[in-house]
């Protein structure tokens, strides 16, 4: 559980421009500098500041989010991309690139799609679906029904889907998906397998559908994320 202490009263109301990183989110929020705009955290902190904040619209996709006055930053090590982005509000365009090239930090834009992982709660107490997810986990490359993971905890089909979704968060099919990309990440971060054999190899028949969710889901294409990713290994 994440507990924030209310800051006191900010700058901000006399014009400073006020900015967080990671976890700093929490305490903007609580100050109500994000009434009517975006915010982004560390995408693993999502969940607890939508808990805590369900009226905020949360971007965990973007590192960056820059209103005027207000900017938010990801994860911890975001501070990079957040003084970046400040240097470039007040200095020309080649100042921020020879900061980043002394850095030795790229200066392009990033997002954190490039970088979630799929890590679902196992922690939840619902000993039926953790019975499913342990089957998904395991054999994720096998089609499988609601009805399947229904039947093989002996629950009817309308009872395994809310209590699936409630404590996972995903519909099946949702859930059986991620766990199919998170696989294809981990093939394609440090196997030398060609995209289509790994789509084949996660539960993909269609290799054109599998990049398509492969790239909306991370912001990549496979190849992209391979070259990012992988050491410069080439296709």
């Amino acid at each position: 559980m994440i507990v924030f202490h209310k800051p006191p009263q900010s700058p901000h109301k006399e014009g400073a421009v006020t900015c967080s990183t990671c976890a700093g989110a929490f305490m903007l929020a609580d100050a109500g500098l994000f009434d009517g705009r975006q915010a982004t955290t560390h995408w693993r902190l999502a969940d607890a500041f939508k808990q805590k904040f369900p009226d905020i619209e949360l971007n965990i996709d973007s590192i960056l989010i820059a209103d005027p006055d207000v900017v938010t930053a990801g994860g911890v090590m975001s501070w990079i991309d957040l003084g970046l982005h400040l240097v470039g509000r007040y200095m020309p365009p080649h100042i921020v690139m020879e900061l980043g090239r002394f850095l030795l930090v790229d200066t392009g834009t990033r997002y954190q799609s490039y970088y979630r992982s799929f890590l679902p709660p196992v922690d939840h107490g619902d000993k039926a679906i953790l019975k499913v997810q342990q089957q998904i986990h395991r054999d994720y490359q096998q089609p499988i029904s609601v009805a399947d993971m229904a039947q093989l905890v002996n629950l009817g089909e309308r009872t395994f889907l809310r209590r699936f979704h409630k404590v996972t968060g995903y519909r099946p099919a949702e859930y059986l998906q991620q766990q199919r990309l998170q696989k294809a990440r981990e093939l394609l971060e440090t196997g030398t397998l060609q995209v289509e054999q790994i789509a084949w190899q996660v539960g993909y028949e269609d290799v054109s559908a599998f990049r398509k969710m492969f790239h909306k889901q991370t912001g990549l294409s496979p190849r992209e994320y391979r070259q990012r990713f992988s050491g410069g290994y080439k296709m």
